[in-house]
């Protein structure tokens, strides 16, 4: 218990100060994307805001097992050159107590990872697409004029409005048509007012009418049927936006059930982000090593070439998966197969056995 407390207290210092580093770099970054947003009144300050820290909380997934790497790195580097890790050795204590003691404390760092790509990922970006779609929703009513003719991208409708109200967010005095070419008949809606359309993830775009008439015409002039109502919601079909906000938005329980090979790749992304994190751990230990006065270059090198690789290889992987040119199996699986790889060559080398 002392050899682990000592080897996590002299990981965590590092990795705390270094994740704490990236954040506020990535937080940096993303402010200075949202603010700008804000300031041409796309977005007001405080979905600016929370957009900077949902941002955020999905890219920890990807700054957890980085700094986690590199604290240990740094940590058992220092030690080595202390001479601490030599009167380890004199002790008694073997190196595979030491991957033990490491192995603990990246455990616990791969169950936060987990949690964060299963369970925060999704839930965070449901919730910044709903802000953004509030947002961009606000924006585009600010930007329509008045008695202006407007056809709703996604779809085939045609919309005008006599009066636009920005704090209810309604446009008043509105009509809609909507040609069915194939059915050779048109639909029109003359309404007191409308909301405007949203766009939310697993959700169909629609647009919701108050106090008006649907009118059903027939071309031919068959059959007319006019209706009248006090709301009437409209679906607006929007097929590709859908596609594109379903997939990070939904849940890893739901993606775990599909087919779909884009699914797939996006749900082996989430399950193998923790064993990212516990063999980028274990791969450092050995590649930390140095002897008193000895450069530390080559092994440095080394590691990061192979943080490199791993994340690299991933996401070549992914897009593989994603065109449907590689399976489930081996999918991501085979860039962890090679690290795991490594992680054995670098225990086994004769070079790192040597004190």
């Amino acid at each position: 218990m002392i050899i682990d407390r000592h080897i996590s207290r002299e990981i965590i210092r590092p990795f705390c100060t270094g994740l704490g580093l990236l954040v506020l770099i990535f937080i940096g970054f993303s402010a200075a994307r949202q603010l700008t947003l804000a300031a041409s009144g796309q977005l007001d300050m405080l979905t600016a805001l929370k957009l900077v820290s949902l941002n955020t909380l999905i890219t920890l997934e990807i700054l957890l097992p980085s700094a986690f790497f590199f604290s240990v790195l740094s940590a058992i580097g220092r030690l080595y050159r202390d001479s601490e890790m030599s009167a380890l050795y004199a002790a008694g204590v073997s190196r595979a107590r030491i991957l033990q003691a490491v192995l603990k404390l990246a455990l616990v760092i791969a169950l936060i990872t987990g949690l964060m790509s299963t369970l925060g990922r999704p839930w965070a970006f449901r919730t910044s697409y709903a802000l953004e779609s509030q947002a961009a929703a606000q924006f585009d009513l600010k930007q329509m004029s008045a008695d202006e003719f407007v056809t709703m991208d996604g779809s085939d409708y045609t919309f005008i409005a006599q009066d636009v109200d920005l704090e209810r967010g309604l446009h008043k005095g509105v009509f809609l048509q909507k040609n069915y070419q194939k059915e050779a008949r048109s639909e029109i809606i003359v309404a007191e007012s409308a909301a405007m359309p949203t766009l939310n993830p697993g959700q169909a775009m629609q647009a919701t009418f108050y106090n008006g008439y649907n009118y059903l015409l027939d071309n031919s002039g068959q059959k007319d049927l006019t209706l009248k109502f006090k709301e009437l919601v409209v679906q607006l079909p929007n097929d590709e936006a859908q596609e594109k906000y379903r997939r990070k938005a939904e849940t890893t329980l739901n993606l775990s059930q599909s087919s779909n090979p884009k699914d797939v790749a996006e749900y082996q992304w989430r399950i193998t982000t923790p064993l990212a994190t516990i063999l980028l751990a274990l791969i450092a230990v050995p590649l930390a090593r140095s002897a008193p006065r000895e450069s530390r270059f080559r092994n440095v090198s080394i590691a990061l070439l192979a943080y490199i690789t791993l994340f690299s290889m991933v996401s070549v992987l992914r897009t593989l998966m994603e065109q449907g040119t590689l399976g489930a199996i081996p999918g991501l699986w085979t860039a962890y197969v090679l690290q795991a790889g490594l992680l054995a060559l670098l225990l086994t080398f004769p070079r790192m056995k040597r004190r």
